[in-house]
């Protein structure tokens, strides 16, 4: 879409059209892990842990930013540049490092998709985490596998936000409360849980992969302004989702004193607008959510360990592809074998992404501001000193993370 024409129009369709890169990297951020998290934090704590959300989509934002100047300033992909300026043992951290996040994220992605499934025709998850894992693997293998990816994350992140922001109309949020808990607080029972949803929310690892999804879009440096556009608007389209399923828990499941335990405990919160199909609708969002990251995630995985191999960065690769689907059948065969161990699976993702997280950063950081690199589009120093900040942040938590879990 030319520039001109996209600061002219003024249509959905035409905003729709445009989302692509940030869209896909909303979605495979936002998968049933973060689904869960926030609706325990606003049935466990109401609104006071609201700030949290601002705090991680503003972090997010800036390295997703900088992750899109990268893939619109290089001519070749992030990972060759880290090889070619920094070293091959660098690049092959980094693709083993978020191979082995992807992978280890990906058995929640299956099991959520097959536990929604399960649920709603009271079946056992197996063959369903089989079946979408199969259904991924066929969508991979489409010629048009960019565009038809573009278009599920679109219609699947659509139906998140329609059942949640109505949901959150009709429950009558506190106007008042609400605003309190954009105030930085962090009650006595919350840490562990405040810990995993910026781990799952302030992905480092999928802005380092905006750079690729640029470039598979064909961004040039001429719509830079269009490319910052789509790729603030996903990030704050998942902003706006984590706030909104928070806030919605926080209304109705809060007062009510029901724990989340369980995906039909969280399925109560979407009660003041779908009654008894509350369960069964809010089914359809955690499938939604897992199987939208199941694809994106294994896509991220699959791509950024190719390329630091040289095996291709382009998703109409076969080798590529090949990756991803090691990713998705990983996640399937983990799913199904250790499907009772799904808490363990999630502690494992974490300790993972908190370990690799640093060091994506960081290329990050001295990709977007280096001068030879970037030229006119190096980073600003107020992007240095917040990105500094958001690492800082990530290694705090990570100690923190390891300290409560040696500790108990």
């Amino acid at each position: 879409m030319p520039e001109k024409e996209f600061r002219e129009s003024n249509t959905i369709r035409s905003w729709v059209r445009i989302l692509g890169p940030g869209v896909i990297t909303a979605a495979l951020v936002f998968g049933p892990g973060s689904l869960t998290i926030a609706s325990k934090l606003g049935a466990g704590f109401g609104y006071k842990l609201l700030w949290v959300v601002i705090l991680t989509t503003i972090f997010m934002a800036i390295f997703t930013l900088m992750g899109a100047k990268i893939g619109i300033s290089l001519e070749k992909s992030l990972i060759t540049t880290i090889r070619e300026k920094y070293g091959k043992a660098f690049s092959l951290i980094i693709g083993f490092g978020v191979f082995l996040v992807t992978a280890s994220f990906q058995s929640g992605n299956a099991i959520g998709a097959g536990l929604a499934f399960a649920e709603l025709f009271n079946t056992s998850s197996v063959p369903w985490i089989l079946l979408f894992s199969f259904l991924a693997i066929i969508l991979l293998f489409l010629k048009s596998f960019y565009r038809v990816l573009e278009k599920i994350m679109v219609g699947m992140i659509g139906i998140m936000i329609f059942s949640f922001l109505i949901t959150l109309i009709l429950s009558g949020p506190q106007i008042k409360s609400l605003a309190k808990g954009i105030i930085p607080s962090i009650p006595s029972g919350s840490e562990l849980l405040v810990i995993a949803l910026i781990a799952s929310s302030f992905s480092i690892v999928g802005a380092f992969y905006q750079a690729y999804l640029v470039q598979e879009r064909g961004w040039k440096k001429h719509q830079l302004k269009m490319c910052q556009y789509e790729s603030l608007t996903g990030i704050i389209i998942l902003g706006m989702v984590t706030f909104m399923i928070m806030a919605a828990a926080g209304s109705v499941l809060f007062p009510k004193s029901i724990p989340v335990n369980s995906a039909a405990e969280m399925g109560k919160a979407l009660e003041p607008l779908f009654g008894n199909l509350a369960s069964s609708v809010f089914m359809i969002g955690l499938f939604a959510a897992s199987f939208s990251s199941l694809l994106g995630n294994a896509t991220l995985g699959g791509a950024v360990l190719a390329d630091a191999f040289s095996l291709g960065n382009k998703l109409s690769s076969f080798p590529l592809r090949l990756l991803i689907m090691i990713v998705i059948i990983t996640g399937a065969v983990i799913a199904v074998a250790f499907n009772h161990l799904q808490l363990k699976l999630i502690v494992i993702a974490q300790a993972l992404t908190m370990i690799v997280a640093p060091i994506v950063g960081i290329f990050i950081l001295l990709v977007s501001s280096n001068n030879t690199i970037m030229g006119d589009l190096k980073i600003s120093r107020n992007y240095k000193i917040i990105g500094i900040l958001g690492l800082i942040i990530i290694l705090v938590l990570g100690v923190g993370f390891l300290r409560i879990m040696l500790l108990g």
